[in-house]
C-alpha cells in the first residue's frame, strides 16, 4: 500500500516537472515571437545624426530591449556610397535586434509600409544664402517625402521631423501628407530640453536625473524660450523647485535662456560641425518615450500641432511641455482655478473671436514667460508665410 502511494507521488512529481517544463518552452516561444519587428525610416541616414543614430536604434535604446527593428536607410544620390558604408558597419556590428537593412536612395521604396519615420534629411543654410533659399530648398524636399509617407507608409506611422527648420518642415509635411493623423507628426525639441536639463545640473552639481519639468516653449530655434519656472531638482529633502534652489534670478533669466538657445551655434564653434551625439540621443529619448511612455510626474518637450493651448496659435508646430502613454501625447494642463482660466480667456480672446477651438487653461504663465512664448510664436508665424510663398512659387 504504502509502495502504491510514493509510487502515484513520484509518479504525479514527475508529470508536474514535464508540465512546468513544457509550460516554461511554451511561454520562451511566445516571448520570441510575441513582437513584430518595427520598420524604421532614417533620412539623411548617411550624415553626421544618421552615423550616431542607427545604432543607438540598433541596440534597442529608442524603443527597448525586446523590441526588433527592421531599418530603411535613405540619402540622396550623391551620398549613395556612404550609405552603403553605413549598412556595411551596420552589418559587421551583428546587432542582435537589427532583423534587415534597406539602403536606397528611392524615396517610395524607403518609406514603403515603415511604422517609424525619423527626418534627418535637409537642405543645410550656406554661406551667401538668403533664408528663403534655404526655405525654398526644405519646402521641396518636404513636399516630395510628404507625398512618399502619404502613400507608402504604415497607416499609423509616427513622425519625427529633425532637419531644420524642424517646426516648420513639419508643418509642410503635415500638408502634403494629409492620410498621417495630425497628431502623428512632431519635432525635436527634446535636444533643447535635454540641454537645459544638463545647464541646471551642472549649476546645481547634481546628475541631470536629478532635475525634471522644464519646458522648451516655440521654435526649435534662438527665439525658444526654455522654461524653469516649474522645474523641480531632488534633493535629501525631496523635490524642490529650481528657482527656490538656485534663487539667482538674473542667471536664470539671462544667461541660462541664451546658453541653451545658442548651444548649437557654441558646439559648432568648437567642433567646426553641428551637433550629432546629442541630436540623435534627444531623437531616441523623444521616441522612447513617445512610444513607451513618460515617467509618472514628469513632462518632456516636443514640438506638436497646436491646438489652441496656452493662446499658441492652432496648427502651428510649437514646442510644448506634453506627458505621453500608450503611444499618444498630451499637452500639460495645470492649473485651472478661476482666476488662472479668466486670464487665459483674456489672452486668448482673439482665438475666442476667430476660432471655434476651446482648449483647457494651462500651468501659471507670468508676463515675463508670456511675453517670450508670444516672440517665439512670431517667428513660426512668419516662418509659415515665407514656406508658403516658396510653396506658391513652386506650384
Amino acid at each position: 500500500m504504502e509502495y502504491n502511494v510514493a509510487l502515484e507521488g513520484l509518479l504525479l512529481l514527475v508529470i508536474f516537472l514535464i508540465s512546468w517544463k513544457s509550460f516554461r518552452y511554451i511561454c520562451s516561444l511566445y516571448k520570441d515571437a510575441e513582437k513584430e519587428p518595427v520598420t524604421i525610416l532614417i533620412t539623411g541616414a548617411a550624415g553626421q545624426i544618421g552615423y550616431a543614430l542607427v545604432p543607438m536604434i540598433a541596440r534597442g535604446i529608442m524603443l527597448g530591449q525586446d523590441q526588433p527593428v527592421i531599418l530603411h536607410l535613405l540619402d540622396i544620390e550623391p551620398a549613395a556610397e556612404a550609405l552603403n558604408g553605413v549598412k556595411m558597419e551596420l552589418i559587421d556590428s551583428a546587432f542582435p535586434l537589427l532583423k534587415g537593412i534597406l539602403a536606397t536612395t528611392d524615396v517610395a521604396e524607403a518609406c514603403e509600409g515603415v511604422d517609424v519615420a525619423i527626418m534627418l534629411g535637409g537642405f543645410p543654410r550656406k554661406d551667401g544664402m538668403e533664408r528663403k533659399d534655404v526655405m525654398s530648398k526644405n519646402v521641396a524636399i518636404y513636399k516630395a517625402q510628404a507625398s512618399a509617407l502619404g502613400q507608402y507608409a504604415s497607416p499609423n506611422c509616427k513622425v519625427l521631423v529633425v532637419a531644420n527648420p524642424a517646426n516648420t518642415n513639419a508643418l509642410i509635411l503635415k500638408e502634403f501628407a494629409p492620410s498621417i493623423p495630425e497628431k502623428n507628426i512632431t519635432c525635436l525639441t527634446r535636444l533643447d530640453h535635454n540641454r537645459a536639463l544638463g545647464q541646471l545640473a551642472e549649476r546645481l552639481n547634481v546628475f541631470a536625473t536629478d532635475v525634471k519639468n522644464v519646458i522648451i516653449w516655440g521654435n526649435h530655434s534662438s527665439t525658444q524660450y526654455p522654461d524653469v519656472n516649474h522645474a523641480t531638482v531632488s534633493t535629501c529633502r525631496g523635490q524642490k523647485p529650481v528657482r527656490q534652489i538656485i534663487a539667482d534670478k538674473n542667471w536664470l533669466d539671462t544667461e541660462f535662456i541664451a546658453t541653451v538657445q545658442q548651444r548649437g551655434a557654441a558646439i559648432i564653434k568648437a567642433r567646426k560641425l553641428s551637433s550629432a551625439l546629442s541630436a540623435a540621443s534627444a531623437a531616441c529619448d523623444h521616441m522612447r518615450d513617445w512610444v513607451l511612455g513618460t515617467r509618472k510626474g514628469t513632462w518632456v518637450s516636443m514640438g506638436v500641432c497646436s491646438d489652441g493651448s496656452y493662446g499658441i496659435e492652432p496648427g502651428l508646430f510649437y514646442s510644448f511641455p506634453v506627458t505621453c502613454a500608450k503611444g499618444q501625447w498630451s499637452i500639460v494642463q495645470g492649473d485651472c482655478a478661476p482666476s488662472t482660466i479668466f486670464m487665459w480667456c483674456m489672452i486668448n480672446l482673439r482665438n475666442f473671436i476667430s476660432s471655434s477651438i476651446v482648449t483647457m487653461a494651462g500651468l501659471k504663465i507670468d508676463e515675463f514667460s508670456r511675453s517670450k512664448m508670444d516672440a517665439t510664436e512670431e517667428e513660426l508665424k512668419l516662418e509659415r508665410t515665407l514656406a508658403r510663398s516658396c510653396l506658391n512659387t513652386q506650384l
